[in-house]
């Protein structure tokens, strides 16, 4: 269950992270109202807040979101974008997950 809470989390992290920077893409790339930097901007601020809500070491944490934060953007490219993942992707993806699975499902051991 630890678990499944921790993957919940990464996934709203990601998607603050990827919020933020994308609204900005949108203003500089579509000509779209500079008023949606305030959301980019609150969305980053709150991507940074997520990030203090995760259990384990810092540089940990990073390291396994990257994992999780590689498929939510897959995702993002294709649901938002609208361009079709291929093969690739999708292996990178699994690979990506694999990793962040076996930095956070380690057996915790204290150290003396």
């Amino acid at each position: 269950m630890e678990f499944v809470k921790i993957m919940g989390l990464f996934i709203l992290t990601a998607l603050a992270e990827i919020i933020g920077c994308y609204v900005p893409w949108l203003v500089l790339r579509q000509n779209k109202s500079p008023w949606l930097l305030l959301s980019a901007a609150v969305s980053l601020a709150i991507f940074a807040w997520l990030l203090t809500l995760h259990p384990s070491a810092t540089g940990r944490t990073y390291a396994a979101y990257g994992g999780v934060y590689i498929v939510v953007a897959l995702l993002w490219l294709r649901l938002v974008d609208g361009v079709s993942l291929t093969l690739w992707d999708i292996s990178g993806a699994l690979v990506a997950l694999m990793g962040m699975a076996i930095i956070v499902l380690q057996p915790i051991t204290k150290v003396s």
